[in-house]
């Protein structure tokens, strides 16, 4: 096995330069002088960006600081995002494009018109207007990967609801609080959804979360799997059913919103227990995200895009739904697990739908990557001609692997660093620049990014420090949804000086510039690309009754990028065994879902913490790694 420190510094010094074709073609360039361009005059910079966009009224000012850092963003401005994702296309010649293609892991397949979309999105919006739901209001949707998922989002913008998209792999808890924290009175989810092979119960959790939080009045259920399903009269509406009824009208007018009113909250975990509700804005966000993917992505009109993320997390909503629509593409979009029921299952739809550009995260590249080249070798790949990653650092052995053996050394990598508060890519390369396995390159033009020490000032090449924004974008979170405190708190504070946006993340600069993200700094793992927080997992492991307390921490791992290790100390009289460590693993799968369960549970006597009391989790992880633990001086004991 390769060690991924000594793969890493030797990656800083291999260079991939695109083909001269891909450079051709590329809508940037000269990389680094529209960067330079944009830092000179980032509100020039944004608002031409911005007049690609349709605006039922014009903004009177591109950017408002004078509350920073509650920004807003071509203030005054009146538009909607679905205007520019659907109805402006009707009238053109794009009507007919198709704007959807979709396969369901049993093999089904469906695709959709701008036109269809469009109907279909204005006949939901009405069946929610139907409901009650007004501009303002919350609606939480919660399903698998299927159609009716982002026609669900686009309906409720189109009406000036807030949608609150929860994944469908959480449990019944992690929804209900999430519906909690939003008040949402109408819950759109499935009867169930596909995963290799078998059903998901996405109902029967649903009725569960909502019997724990009893805020939602209506329940809108697609019928996906067929399964058997209990219908509350008077609460529970089939969603085929309503959509045959003469209220939902192929019809419907398009609220027009004001630039800085909320489009959604999207939840990511935090370092206390209480799931953050990131809110996005209708205007910044649409300029942000079809910016960032038209010039990273270079989306042309006859590309097939397929992001494979979930549209229930930020990647899904900002480079499945939204930016994708604005630019009138085709977006492929696929229900099930990336290797079932074989492990060419992604290659034989890449060959099947002539998608020509793959965007994806490291760990599905690493667990295909276990199954060999002969897979992929199978399927005629040459339709693509751009890859892509997202949601944690791709170590440069995949980086490797996706370039040869997926892309035939031909189709760049875009390995794109970003976050749910920051709407859409930070730090990126284009297609035109030159590429080093597992950096993300450089700062997307107008995004000021900076690696600082304690005190906010720049490291020298090659140092760690602090990932730091220094000035505002468009498409950055407004606040944390009811809780504007923590959003200062957690993203402002510590550098308020001088007025930086902290990451939260680890990164270096190496002396060409090139930005390489180490990690977390605080107390949330990466799973699979999945930002998990220390304090949901502990709390679901302390409300079993023979556990008194417990401490987990992130491992790095070779498929996933990290896994869950547990440190669990047992209630008095209570004896640890590997019966209890199968039923602790089954209690987190059921607090908090699947992808949260600990890899390993160890039972401990104590754990290390401060003398406030705060466990010290980095001295567990240094000793789990075999590492000097540092300084221990505010430990109690």
């Amino acid at each position: 096995m390769v060690d991924r420190h000594e793969d890493i510094l030797a990656a800083e010094h291999e260079i991939y330069y695109p083909p001269p074709e891909v450079v051709e073609k590329a809508y940037i360039k000269d990389y680094d002088a529209v960067r330079e361009k944009a830092l000179a005059d980032i509100e020039a910079f944004w608002a031409e960006r911005a007049q690609e966009l349709d605006w039922f009224e014009p903004w009177e000012k591109v950017l408002d600081d004078s509350n920073a850092p509650f920004y807003k963003w071509f203030v005054g401005a009146k538009t909607n995002i679905v205007h520019n994702a659907l109805d402006r296309h009707i009238n053109t010649w794009r009507k007919n494009k198709i704007a959807l293609i979709w396969e369901g892991e049993p093999g089904d397949q469906r695709s959709y018109s701008y036109y269809r979309l469009w109907q279909e999105v204005n006949k939901f919006a009405n069946v929610l207007r139907s409901l009650g739901v007004k501009k303002g209001d919350t609606v939480t949707i919660y399903m698998g990967r299927v159609p009716e998922l982002p026609i669900a989002m686009l309906a409720t913008a189109k009406i000036g609801a807030i949608h609150s998209v929860v994944y469908g792999g959480f449990s019944e808890q992690a929804l209900a609080d999430r519906i909690h924290d939003a008040q949402s009175r109408v819950l759109i989810t499935a009867d169930g959804a596909w995963l290799r092979g078998k059903t998901v119960n996405l109902k029967d959790i649903a009725d569960e979360a909502v019997h724990r939080s009893p805020v939602v009045e209506h329940m809108v259920v697609v019928k996906r799997t067929g399964q058997q399903v209990n219908m509350e009269q008077g609460r529970d509406y089939w969603y085929h059913e309503l959509m045959s009824l003469p209220i939902a009208s192929p019809h419907c007018e398009t609220e027009v919103m004001d630039a800085e009113d909320p489009l959604f909250i999207l939840y990511t975990s935090g370092t206390t227990g209480k799931p953050k509700g990131v809110l996005h804005t209708h205007g910044g966000y649409q300029v942000y995200t079809s910016t960032t993917l038209k010039w990273v992505f270079d989306i042309k009109d006859d590309d097939r895009w397929w992001c494979a993320a979930d549209p229930g997390w930020i990647t899904g909503h900002s480079y499945i739904v939204y930016a994708p629509l604005i630019l009138g593409a085709t977006s492929f979009m696929y229900e099930g697990a990336p290797n079932y029921p074989y492990p060419d299952r992604w290659w034989r739809m890449v060959e099947k739908y002539g998608i020509t550009i793959l965007y994806t995260a490291p760990t599905a590249i690493r667990g295909l990557m276990r199954f060999g080249d002969a897979w992929p070798k199978r399927h005629d790949l040459s339709s693509l001609r751009l890859l892509g990653s997202v949601g944690e650092p791709i170590n440069p052995e995949a980086w490797r692997w996706y370039y040869r053996v997926i892309g035939k050394e031909k189709c760049p990598i875009m390995d794109t660093w970003w976050q749910t508060e920051t709407g859409g890519f930070m730090i990126t390369p284009v297609p035109s620049y030159p590429l080093k396995p597992g950096s993300a390159t450089k700062p997307f033009p107008g995004i000021d990014a900076e690696i600082v020490d304690e005190e906010g000032d720049p490291v020298k090449p090659n140092e760690d420090g602090y990932l730091v924004i220094k000035k505002p974008w468009p498409g950055m979170a407004r606040t944390v949804w009811g809780d504007p405190d923590r959003y200062v708190k957690q993203y402002w504070e510590r550098y308020k000086e001088k007025g930086y946006y902290l990451t939260g993340d680890s990164a270096r600069k190496d002396e060409d510039g090139y930005f390489w993200i180490i990690g977390r700094i605080d107390d949330v793992i990466k799973v699979s690309g999945y930002r998990l927080g220390t304090a949901e997992i502990e709390s679901a492991l302390v409300s079993h009754p023979a556990v008194a307390e417990a401490a987990v921490i992130g491992i790095p791992d070779e498929l996933k990028g990290n896994v869950i290790w547990a440190y669990v100390i047992l209630k008095q009289g209570v004896e640890g065994s590997d019966k209890l460590v199968d039923e602790l693993k089954q209690h987190v799968r059921h607090e908090t879902g699947p992808i949260t369960v600990p890899a390993k549970i160890f039972f401990v006597d104590s754990l290390p913490k401060t003398r406030s009391g705060k466990i010290m989790r980095r001295v567990l992880k240094a000793r789990a790694l075999g590492k000097d633990v540092g300084d221990t001086s505010t430990l109690a004991d």
